[in-house]
């Protein structure tokens, strides 16, 4: 037998019911049974009822032909048939259920009757009764309705039968009757029912709605929610287990959002301090030791042209030579350790600068537009920028094999975004924060420490792309 249909059909009806409210379950439950039991009761006591008043009917009916066959005995023998009319006519009028009576002989015939208009075709035969019974009930529909044709002998049969009909309109009456005081009943259960349920509904649903309330509320960050204990069921310990989460989960979110703090302060200290410890070293490596090295030059020059030995000016030479080459390796230390012009000029010479002797140097192809406007960033955003932006130039030229690099840098509103994109290898971002590459880390790290984010969008062979996006308070002119 193939169950699935089936399977299928109460998955979507137990589909249907999940997806109503608990309100709407709790009203259909306590109106639907309570509708269903009442009816049952209505129907259980109106078959009871019609049963009684049935054989109620039928015993009268029997009294009634029994009565009527004891009279009718010496009016028979007596072929009085006008008095057997009058005893017929008699029990008709004394009898409101009798619809009909009459007396056949023993040969069947039909002695007298009620019939004013004439007897019924069918009648006589309808209830045919056993010469050794001694009575008979047939159900018959007639011109009135139903009735019960309840036949009697008279001496065992041996001069004829009795057969009175009792019709069952006044039985009809009382259980229609009955019928409807059952169905008032019924719409005053249903309307306590429906006043049980609006209240159940409003005892249930009304905590569990307000703890469905407090949830939303704890997912968009407020761990400060309470919902009262309505009673000490289930529905109440629920509130007190949930008072305790959130209770514990802005414990837990106070001691995170402390340990951020801590961490970004941490950070902030390192990074200053580190760009600090740049500064000193650039301005150490530009006013000291390029000085120092300038100074060795022109002492080398004067001792060349004092020098008339051409062997030892040859050497003063070279020596000259290895001084230059050392002096433009300390200037780009210096430059790349901290730039004067990025303190001088700002963010925006700075990074065109970087860019451009950045691609001359590695002999990538550079397209760079920075507009910032006539402002000045802040100068730990401004710092932050130029590092993200010089860390990945320094991944680009050891990973990536690119052969051109674009970057953007601008003001949007109260943010200061910048874009950069080359066209080199790519890699796999699932790999991509690991000991190899610690820069991108920092990179992320700058960037948050400022409440700003770095996204990366990067596929193998199809280059990559860096969004960095910082929020700004901007100051106009100098810092």
């Amino acid at each position: 037998m193939n169950t699935a249909p089936v399977q299928q059909m109460l998955k979507r009806l137990w589909e249907l019911i999940g997806s109503v409210s608990v309100r709407t379950k709790v009203f259909g439950i306590v109106l639907g049974s309570t509708f269903l039991l009442s009816l049952g009761f209505m129907l259980q006591t109106r078959l009871a009822i019609q049963e009684v008043l049935e054989n109620k009917s039928t015993d009268m009916g029997h009294s009634i032909a029994h009565d009527l066959a004891g009279r009718s005995i010496d009016l028979i023998l007596t072929n009085d048939l006008y008095g057997l009319y009058q005893l017929l006519q008699e029990t008709q009028d004394s009898y409101g259920d009798v619809s009909y009576a009459f007396v056949i002989d023993n040969e069947g015939n039909i002695l007298s009757h009620t019939f004013g208009s004439g007897f019924p075709p069918g009648l006589l035969e309808a209830n045919p009764i056993a010469k050794d019974d001694h009575h008979s009930t047939v159900a018959i529909q007639t011109k009135e309705g139903l009735s019960w044709d309840v036949a009697v002998s008279i001496l065992d049969g041996d001069i004829g039968i009795t057969r009175v009909g009792i019709s069952s309109q006044s039985m009809q009456d009382t259980l229609a009757e009955l019928t409807l005081r059952l169905g008032l009943t019924v719409l005053i259960v249903l309307g306590i029912s429906l006043a049980a349920a609006t209240l159940l509904t409003w005892i249930f649903t009304r905590p569990i709605l307000e703890l469905v309330r407090a949830t939303h509320r704890v997912s968009e960050g407020d761990f400060s929610i309470r919902v009262g204990r309505w009673a000490n069921d289930e529905i109440g310990e629920l509130s007190e287990a949930f008072n305790e989460m959130t209770s514990e989960l802005g414990r837990m979110a106070a001691v995170r959002q402390e340990q951020e703090i801590l961490k970004k302060q941490l950070l902030e200290g390192v990074i200053t301090a580190q760009e600090e410890e740049r500064r000193r070293i650039s301005r150490e490596l530009h006013d000291s030791t390029s000085q120092s090295l300038t100074s060795l030059m022109v002492g080398l020059r004067n001792l060349s042209d004092a020098c008339s030995a051409p062997e030892i000016d040859q050497q003063i030479s070279k020596l000259r030579d290895e001084v230059s080459q050392t002096l433009d390796v300390v200037h780009a230390l210096a430059v790349q350790l901290r730039p004067v012009i990025l303190d001088d000029m700002g963010l925006n010479a700075a990074v065109i600068r970087l860019v451009a002797e950045w691609g001359e140097r590695h002999g990538v192809s550079t397209d760079i537009f920075v507009h910032l406007g006539n402002i000045r960033l802040p100068d730990f955003i401004e710092t932050t920028l130029y590092r993200i932006i010089q860390e990945a130039l320094t991944n680009i030229a050891k990973h990536a094999q690119a052969k051109s690099v674009s970057i953007l840098v601008e003001k949007r509103e109260d943010e200061v975004v910048s874009i950069i994109e080359d066209d080199g290898q790519g890699f796999n971002l699932i790999n991509a924060i690991d000991s190899k590459h610690l820069g991108l880390l920092g990179m992320k790290e700058r960037a948050e420490l400022l409440d700003g984010k770095l996204t990366i969008e990067s596929f193998s062979g199809q280059g990559t792309s860096i969004f960095i996006s910082i929020p700004i308070v901007v100051k106009n002119g100098n810092q």
